[in-house]
């Protein structure tokens, strides 16, 4: 191996060196003290020793693209030490070409530790989000065994839609914010469960005493939650905590300003709260239910069409109604 590389040895960071085939050539002393290996008992082993099923498969598959095609790739491994304790670092490995030798130079820097103890990577996080929350949902409205169902149909097509809304308004919103909202949706009636089963399941029209009480579920819900994550203590699910209580509260404002439990109006409604507002809408309408019959795709449809700019909004109506065009609420119909 040549003094070039050596010289990457003096960095106070932790260094690798491997050849082409991922066989480590050389460590520093801060990669011994880091892992636990010195470097004669590592030497001519694979560079994925330290490798932990903590890294998704996807990271592996992309830093080898990137370095398979002699560009440096900079990324999260979450690796464990020779005594199995899980470390978690940021590395940027560069290939050098160097008399017609390729190498590998990785550089670690340790990150702090999580007051979780475990570094996870955003979708892996959003996973964890997503289940404990429906886990949750399901819970509170354990009542009608057709809950479930309406849940799973609301989150999997919120899905769709705040994909879909984000890419044709081109409002660069973040993966994990995405996620957060359709994660979220799943707990948009948990205030029902505060409802008397009289009340909510009664067939025919309310009474107004009725339909006062029903309008007081977005208040119980972001009740509900607020107790609940109160004793949860967790800033994991902070950002989803709030994202979880604009929907609870909000998806029954309406875009023209006469919708509840605060009369918002327009923009002043959280984005997340006018798209699950459609897509509740919508599953509600196609849905038999105790209350009503079964509505056409069609006739769901010319509903919204006719509530855009009146009880939605416009442009997420939009953004809906494309993903009918491109036949996306199919399978969303077939699940009913």
């Amino acid at each position: 191996m040549t003094q070039q590389l050596n010289l990457f040895l003096q960095l106070a960071d932790a260094v690798i060196i491997t050849d082409v085939k991922h066989t480590i050539l050389r460590v520093n002393g801060a990669y011994e003290k880091i892992t636990g290996y010195q470097e004669e008992e590592i030497i001519g082993k694979r560079a994925g020793i330290l490798r932990t099923p903590y890294t998704s498969q996807s990271v592996y598959d992309g830093m080898k693209r990137q370095i398979q095609a002699g560009r440096p790739w900079s990324g999260v491994f979450t690796n464990q030490k020779r005594d199995k304790e899980l470390w978690h670092s940021f590395i940027t490995i560069t290939p050098f070409d160097i008399e017609g030798e390729l190498y590998y130079v990785g550089v670690f820097r340790e990150l702090e530790k999580l007051k979780q103890g475990l570094y996870l990577d955003e979708d892996r996080a959003s996973r964890m989000q997503g289940s404990l929350l429906k886990v949750l949902a399901i819970s509170c409205e354990i009542r009608d065994p057709g809950t479930e169902a309406h849940l799973s149909r609301v989150q999997n097509l919120t899905e769709l839609l705040v994909e879909r809304h984000n890419e044709r308004l081109e409002l660069a919103l973040p993966k994990v914010e995405l996620a957060r909202i359709a994660n979220a949706s799943i707990l948009h009636d948990i205030g029902k469960s505060g409802i008397p089963e009289g009340i909510l399941y009664k067939p025919g029209s309310l009474a107004d005493y009725e339909r006062t009480i029903i309008e007081m579920h977005p208040i119980i819900g972001v009740d509900i939650v607020d107790k609940i994550f109160a004793e949860l203590d967790d800033e994991l699910f902070e950002s989803e905590l709030q994202t979880a209580k604009n929907i609870i509260l909000y998806h029954h404002e309406r875009w023209d300003g006469t919708g509840y439990p605060h009369g918002l109006k327009g923009e002043s409604i959280p984005l997340e709260a006018r798209i699950v507002s459609v897509v509740d809408v919508f599953d509600a309408l196609s849905t038999k239910r105790a209350y009503k019959e079964k509505w056409s795709l069609d006739s769901t449809l010319d509903y919204l069409r006719e509530q855009r700019g009146r009880q939605f909004d416009p442009s997420v109506v939009d953004s809906f109604l494309s993903l009918a065009d491109d036949g996306q609420l199919i399978p969303h119909l077939a699940a009913q």
